[in-house]
């Protein structure tokens, strides 16, 4: 199937439901056979960032990496989604230029709501002060002012949120099976 390569960029804190939503989406996008790739931000880091740290350079640099695979896949017919926290809005402004073919997904979940789900106690190691630069503690998140998808976690289901992604995805890309308002995936 020949298809045309959009990229979807889940942004939100740590603890948001990024990965959780991008794999949602990424489930039913394989089930109709289409050719795509996530690319999770932890991931990245461990193996094509792992020479940066966590200043505002070095995560500018992460989201340039990052968008400058993504536009690479992009260009060549695949569905990217990328699951990055990407903290600052300079730098995804960028790479949705630099990429066009581009779905900003705004995964609003409020700072309490994240630090009640962090399974690896980065929120906790950050209030102590043990963990530095922490977005969303001691380094801001600046949220998208105008993202294409904005999906509440706290208040709206996993299936809701895909619905609404997969919508906006066919706006780019018309989907073989457009999803239904009631369709039921995940949870």
């Amino acid at each position: 199937m020949h298809q045309q390569g959009v990229t979807l960029w889940f942004t939100g804190l740590s603890g948001a439901g990024k990965t959780t939503l991008c794999q949602a989406v990424a489930e039913v996008l394989r089930s109709q056979g289409y050719q795509l790739e996530v690319l999770d931000g932890d991931t990245v880091r461990q193996n094509l960032c792992k020479d940066l740290g966590f200043s505002k350079a070095d995560r500018d640099e992460n989201i340039r990496r990052i968008g400058w695979l993504s536009q690479l896949l992009t260009r060549n017919g695949t569905i990217v989604l990328v699951s990055a926290i990407s903290p600052y809005r300079e730098i995804r402004n960028e790479v949705r230029q630099s990429i066009g073919q581009f779905i900003e997904i705004y995964v609003n979940t409020p700072l309490e709501v994240c630090e009640s789900r962090d399974v690896k106690g980065l929120y906790q190691k950050a209030r102590a002060g043990i963990l530095k630069g922490f977005t969303g503690i001691d380094d801001p998140y600046e949220p998208p002012l105008n993202p294409d998808v904005e999906c509440q976690t706290h208040l709206e289901s996993i299936s809701h949120c895909v619905v609404k992604i997969l919508n906006k995805l066919n706006d780019f890309l018309p989907l073989q099976s457009p999803i239904p308002h009631n369709a039921r995936i995940g949870n």
